[in-house]
């Protein structure tokens, strides 16, 4: 029950004895309504006292409840800061337990470990006694023996200097014999020893001869790595590039126009129509007293088409302006580019061919517009890639990839940058930027010995390319210098000394040579061929290179009767 409660009943009871009493001290007169009145009055008052009364011991109560909490609260985190310091302590010094008792355990081990080892170097140093105490007694058998010996040494050293004495008389014997043989084998020889020198002299001579030609040929074969190979690079480049008689042909269209009034139209006024194709189209337009045709000059075979496209559809509308200029040179360019896409698709399509990159299909396109010595490199390139496919199939290799090698392999040529690279190198770069195979790309950069050959359709493309580049009237030559060539060819090497027949093969790319075996030895086989091919490099011209191949071979004939 609630204490108010109490304490208000409590006051109520104690009111009402007081009431009680007051009434009967006052007697009967007061009425009931005036002792209910009063009642009230003190009841109410007993309410208010009690009230006041219930205040003030329950703010009292709850003060005192407060400082007792705050004292159980300190108490508590004394208590509980306490507990912590005392757990720390107890893990300090558990520490320091586990602490010591590891020290202990690792002080017992090596202990245990310092018993092992002092059992070890007592077994040791007893295994060592015993070995010493053999080493003494081998000691002793040595020093035994080394007495013997010494007697012994002694005793052959006199035998030595016995034989010494005899060797010196024999030598002196030996020293006449000598002599005597001497001039008994001038007597015989009917040479003096002088003459018997100088004949072995000439013969050490030609020995040495033998072995300068051997050296030659391994020097000779060391430098054909390196030396040849880029000299002959170079000089064909610049043959190529250089030549007049194929310069012109190479690096120059002709249009015809219908008459020489027509001339002054291209050039124009003050030259602007002249100036503004050049700038169009990046060739040069010559024109000169030639009647009725303008010329048009560039190395690069593409731009030269679209300019003779271009000034033959200008001639054709009549309308020659600079505005007029670069519209049609645009349409004709474009054209162009159309017509070397188709060309090259049209090529792999032929060849049936597949997943080549597009930009290696219009390269493709543009070596119809490419020649090499005279030979359309396009047309070159195809006859390549249908050998290469016929050798591989012999040899049991993939013939579309043996194809799409010898397709690709002068693609270098073709590029419009200029790269001071071997066409090779970079056709094979090419192949590996549009992710081509690798034998492929190996076939390419290795069809000219510029890299080392790891495919094996890689001598196939090789051998498809000379055999292409060799064939007589592949490359521009007239059939009677043709033959004059080989004639001359066949001369040269003829004309040195045990040569017996020579024969010139493949168009004149390789002359084979047939010597006499007793006047041609095998060394200077290496040297004539050194020689040979010495001589028709400095009186002939000729693309390309020249094998020489030397042959001597021995037979031996008997008849059975």
């Amino acid at each position: 029950m609630d204490p108010t409660t109490i304490i208000v009943a409590v006051v109520a009871l104690a009111i009402g004895i007081a009431v009680d009493r007051w009434l009967l001290a006052r007697g009967r007169g007061h009425t009931l309504t005036q002792a209910k009145q009063d009642a009230a009055r003190l009841l109410d008052e007993a309410k208010q006292e009690a009230a006041a009364f219930r205040t003030e011991h329950i703010e009292k109560a709850n003060t005192d409840l407060e400082r007792q909490r705050k004292a159980f609260d300190e108490e508590r985190a004394e208590t509980k800061r306490g507990l912590q310091r005392t757990r720390q302590k107890l893990d300090q010094r558990q520490g320091k337990l586990n602490r010591r008792t590891q020290r202990v355990n690792e002080r017992e081990n090596l202990l245990h470990k310092a018993t092992e080892a002092i059992e070890g170097l007592k077994k040791e140093a007893e295994q060592h006694r015993r070995h010493a105490e053999q080493l003494r007694t081998r000691a002793k058998a040595l020093l035994d023996d080394a007495t013997t010996r010494r007697e012994d040494i002694e005793q052959r050293e006199a035998e030595v200097e016995q034989f010494k004495r005899e060797l010196a008389g024999k030598r002196e014997k030996l020293d006449q014999m000598v002599g005597e043989q001497l001039r008994r084998l001038e007597q015989v020889s009917g040479l003096t020893q002088r003459e018997a020198r100088d004949q072995l002299m000439e013969q050490l001579i030609d020995e040495a001869k033998l072995e300068a030609a051997s050296r030659i040929k391994d020097i000779r074969d060391e430098a054909k790595l390196t030396a040849n190979r880029e000299a002959r690079k170079i000089i064909l480049t610049a043959i190529q590039r250089t030549a007049a008689s194929h310069a012109i042909e190479n690096t120059v269209s002709v249009v015809n126009i219908q008459s020489d009034e027509m001339k002054g139209r291209i050039i124009g006024r003050e030259g602007r129509n002249i100036r503004s194709f050049e700038a169009a189209t990046g060739i040069e337009v010559i024109v000169d007293d030639t009647p009725e045709a303008v010329i048009l000059s560039g190395f690069d075979p593409v731009r030269r088409e679209v300019a003779r496209i271009a000034l033959t559809r200008l001639i054709q509308d009549g309308r020659i302006h600079p505005g007029r200029i670069e519209e049609v040179v645009d349409k004709a360019r474009s054209e162009m580019e159309e017509e070397l896409i188709e060309t090259g698709e049209r090529t792999v399509i032929d060849l049936n061919l597949h997943g080549l990159h597009p930009e290696l299909i219009r390269l493709i396109g543009r070596m119809k517009y490419r020649t090499s010595y005279g030979q359309n490199l396009l047309s070159h390139s195809i006859e390549t890639a249908r050998i290469c496919s016929l050798m591989a199939a012999e040899l049991g290799l993939d013939p579309a990839e043996a194809r799409r090698a010898g397709l690709l392999h002068d693609i270098g040529k073709v590029v419009e940058e200029e790269i001071e690279q071997p066409h090779a190198i970079v056709g094979m770069e090419l192949c590996k930027k549009y992710k081509e195979n690798p034998d492929v790309c190996n076939a390419v950069g290795a069809h000219h010995d510029e890299i080392e050959m790891t495919a094996l359709i890689s001598p196939i493309v090789q051998s498809a390319d000379a055999i292409s580049g060799a064939r007589p009237g592949a490359r521009r030559e007239a059939l009677e210098a043709y033959v004059k060539r080989l004639e001359k060819l066949e001369s040269l090497a003829a004309s040195f000394e045990g040569v017996e027949r020579v024969f010139a093969i493949q168009a004149g790319r390789e002359i084979r040579v047939m010597v006499n075996h007793s006047l041609v030895s095998d060394a200077k086989a290496e040297q004539l061929a050194h020689d040979i091919s010495k001589k028709i490099q400095d009186e002939m011209q000729y693309p390309g290179q020249i094998k020489v191949t030397v042959i001597r071979e021995v037979r031996s004939v008997s008849f059975a009767k």
